[in-house]
């Protein structure tokens, strides 16, 4: 291995946990608020939450300010797992097609960012399963990260923890293949125009706008992939599909952009904080 071909990986582990805890409240909120209305899930029929900030609100009240935090664990092992190789077989296979930086195109890092996407979703899905657990039940999850991750296997078996791993990589391939191709052509439009360098306003810039784009290509799956991770036992949904169509007849069109806001102001500040950090990071001489 060269000298630099490990920096991405760990540059990229450091800097999505970091992202990952400044923002973890908002992506519990987005969550919550996905698997509310579900017409088929007694559970989950009462529509509880208005918004995110009432649903944020309404958790500390009912059920505490650590509430906010529930699945915080798997959440940081999973972007320990999947931002490590997302972010260092984005930027490998880059590196393997286009030798420059400054000869990439858009549909090359499109190619790399749905790649590493899928390979690294499917890697980490059961840290995601036990993620969006622990964030649908909030105090109701009683146990550690481990003892919830047994208790998944013991009762699901294997199939249980890639729940819906078909899905994460869907997702993943969009957000993955929208948000980090849309970072590195901005940011290289805006360096090229002369009028920002590579600075941390060009950072800055380049995160905002690969975030909004992230969101709202992603929220429709989204949507889908967290109804179908959060149930067990009978299955309500019998499929990715069914799931899609089910929800879109039942609760209309717009269900499928349940938790958009907060989903997008979750991958702003996720991708400002990530970038900002990584960017930094890059720049240490190690």
């Amino acid at each position: 291995m060269s000298t630099g071909s490990w920096k991405p990986f760990v540059f990229g582990g450091i800097a999505s946990v970091t992202a990952e805890c400044g923002t973890f409240p908002i992506d519990l909120a987005k969550t919550r608020l996905q698997v509310q209305g579900q017409v088929g899930d007694s559970k989950y029929r009462e529509v509880r939450y208005r918004g995110m900030l009432h649903a944020i609100g309404r958790i500390v009240r009912e059920e505490g300010v650590r509430a906010l935090y529930s699945g915080i664990a798997p959440a940081m092992l999973r972007q320990a797992s999947y931002g490590t190789i997302k972010i260092g077989t984005y930027q490998s296979l880059k590196r393997l097609l286009v030798h420059r930086p400054e000869d990439e195109t858009l549909l090359t890092n499109v190619m790399c960012g749905i790649l590493s996407g899928v390979i690294s979703s499917s890697i980490a899905n059961p840290t995601d399963v036990l993620k969006i657990r622990m964030q649908a039940q909030g105090s109701v999850i009683q146990g550690s990260m481990m003892g919830n991750f047994i208790n998944i296997y013991q009762e699901e078996g294997t199939r249980g923890l890639w729940k819906g791993v078909s899905l994460t990589a869907q997702r993943a391939a969009i957000v993955v293949g929208v948000e980090l191709p849309v970072y590195d052509i901005t940011k290289k439009h805006l360096i090229l125009s002369g009028y920002m360098g590579d600075t941390v306003y060009t950072h800055f810039l380049s995160s905002f706008v690969c975030g909004l784009a992230g969101a709202l290509a992603s929220n429709p799956v989204d949507v889908v992939r967290t109804r179908m991770m959060n149930q067990r036992g009978g299955a309500l949904y019998q499929g990715t599909l069914d799931c899609l169509l089910q929800t879109w007849r039942t609760e209309g069109v717009m269900a499928l952009y349940k938790g958009f806001f907060p989903n997008w102001l979750r991958l702003g500040p996720w991708n400002i904080i990530f970038f900002l950090t990584y960017e930094q990071l890059k720049k240490m001489d190690v």
